[in-house]
């Protein structure tokens, strides 16, 4: 068989170009619309926040400060838990945009109906008592159709946690303030015990 029964035909590979081309125009074009479909863009937005709004984060910092509160100790606001939360939202929780963002409306849309004030301005009493409702379930119905209340304190507790003792380069514990706390040493840099002891 001789190399040019290989070759296609001249118009042949222009129609296999041309295909290639609205494919691949095809292809990005759903690639942005899964995309768009999937979560909103983090970008800097002229605010300290990836994805929150400002009133998102200030709602987020109030509940974080109940479920870690601070006393001799900072609580989980100073320590960076809303920055952990924000960072994570772009990136491993992404899926989990949407139920934030409805979550955090949901909170402040009860406190309002309830306490007629968005749960951040809120006294400490009543946020207590705010919370507790969220983990029972005891809010309005009508706000929390998209999402369950007792789920979505459940999911910010489980990263308020996260994000106060966990590593912080993922964006929390800010200068290892748990760890202080706990009489945790810092964990070691990958390859120091190495280095030091191939230096002793």
């Amino acid at each position: 068989m001789l190399i040019t029964d290989f070759a296609a035909p001249a118009c042949n590979k222009r129609k296999v170009e041309a295909s290639l081309k609205l494919n691949r125009r095809a292809f990005l074009q759903a690639a942005l619309v899964a995309a768009a479909g999937a979560g909103v863009a983090c970008t800097t937005n002229g605010t300290p926040w990836r994805f929150l709004t400002l009133d998102e984060a200030r709602t987020l910092a109030a509940i974080s400060d109940q479920i870690v509160p601070p006393d001799q100790d900072p609580g989980a606001a100073w320590a960076g838990v809303v920055n952990y939360i924000d960072r994570q939202l772009c990136g491993p929780f992404q899926n989990l945009q949407q139920t934030y963002r409805q979550g955090i409306v949901a909170i402040d849309g009860s406190s309002r109906m309830i306490y007629d004030k968005v749960f951040a301005d809120l006294g400490a009493q009543q946020q207590i008592d705010m919370l507790h409702r969220l983990e029972s379930g005891q809010v309005p119905s009508a706000i929390w159709m998209q999402v369950s209340s007792s789920e979505f304190f459940s999911l910010v507790v489980d990263h308020t946690m996260q994000g106060y003792y966990g590593d912080p380069r993922h964006g929390g514990n800010r200068d290892g303030v748990s760890w202080k706390m706990l009489g945790l040493p810092y964990p070691p840099i990958r390859g120091r015990l190495r280095y030091d002891l191939n230096k002793a």
